[in-house]
């Protein structure tokens, strides 16, 4: 990717990365969907382990990207945290 030529050019990119994200974080809200769907409780919704689990990972990937782990712990927390409230309204909803 060729360096930024203007602040407009790196809001043009930041923007454009936002519609790629959101599309995923659709695709990904439609797995937390059929997840719910698979689950007893709301505490197998939380699943505190497995939270633990996929910001590890976060952090692993986001340390071999170049990423800063801290600035993907928070982000990945800040979805999960998300997805978690999400996901107990439709776990809710199916009973």
């Amino acid at each position: 990717m060729s360096e930024p030529t203007s602040l407009d050019d790196v809001r043009r990119r930041i923007d454009e990365l936002d519609a790629r994200l959101t599309a995923l974080l659709a695709e990904r809200q439609g797995l937390v969907r059929a997840a719910a769907a698979y689950k007893r409780d709301e505490e197998s919704v939380r699943a505190p382990d497995r939270v633990e689990r996929v910001v590890a990972a976060a952090r692993d990937r986001a340390a071999r990207s170049g990423l800063s782990p801290q600035v993907a712990e928070a982000v990945w927390r800040a979805m999960i945290a998300a997805f978690v409230e999400y996901e107990l309204a439709e776990h809710r909803g199916a009973r």
